[in-house]
């Protein structure tokens, strides 16, 4: 059996996302350019939806997402989750750092866990899960990630979708009808995302968006 080594993680520093300055610190996914799309996307399910809206980041990591939609609308109240106690206390740091403590609030829990009262009540639920799979994670050709940052900000499971499986099935109990679920997923997974949501027969035809190579990476689907 193969053995693997995961060094540990105490690094701080700066990133740039969409225009926000965000710390990191700690065991936390350093937020990446190309979630940006995601944000972009989330940002404009915001101006579709309009007025008042509850928002929820999943997996919220550093808070990066949950501080481009508190940004964007002044009228959003952002739920931002996590299960790890050093995301959820660096989402808190950068949400009060950057004084938007008052739009949004910072929970800690199993996926949907810390929301439960909100079902049916949410506008948008925002999320980039961990979507490798654990052998490529930890002993192929992933590994290299786990050097600066955490197993649980890269580890989908067996085959990489763990997360996006509950987040389509219970992220339907707490949308609104007519509510948007909005998603990142890897490279080639999209066929596996577009099962889901047709399994889960709770939302509408999806709608995908490419990176700038014409790859699939992120999807939006409004619950029926």
């Amino acid at each position: 059996m193969q053995l693997c080594t995961i060094a540990g993680h105490s690094h701080r520093t700066r990133v740039q996302f969409l225009g926000i300055e965000i710390e990191i610190q700690g065991a936390v996914l350093r937020p990446r350019k190309e979630t940006e799309l995601l944000g972009r996307v989330a940002k404009g399910l915001l101006d579709e939806i309009g007025g008042d809206t509850i928002c929820v980041d999943m997996c919220c990591g550093s808070g990066n997402l949950a501080l481009a939609l508190a940004r964007h609308s002044a009228d959003a109240r952002v739920m931002a989750c996590d299960l790890t106690d050093d995301a959820v206390q660096n989402a808190r740091h950068n949400v009060t750092q950057l004084s938007y403590h008052e739009q949004i609030t910072v929970m800690q829990g199993d996926l949907f866990h810390p929301l439960t009262g909100l079902e049916g009540g949410v506008d948008l639920i925002v999320s980039n899960p961990p979507y490798i799979s654990t052998s490529r994670l930890l002993c192929g050709d992933r590994s290299h990630l786990l050097r600066e940052e955490p197993r649980e900000a890269f580890d989908g499971g067996p085959y990489g979708i763990t997360l996006h499986t509950r987040l389509i099935s219970e992220g339907a109990g707490y949308l609104k009808t007519g509510g948007w679920l909005a998603f990142e997923f890897g490279l080639g997974q999209d066929r596996q995302v577009g099962a889901l949501l047709k399994r889960a027969r709770a939302y509408e035809e999806p709608i995908w968006y490419t990176n700038e190579a014409g790859e699939n990476r992120v999807v939006c689907a409004r619950k029926r």
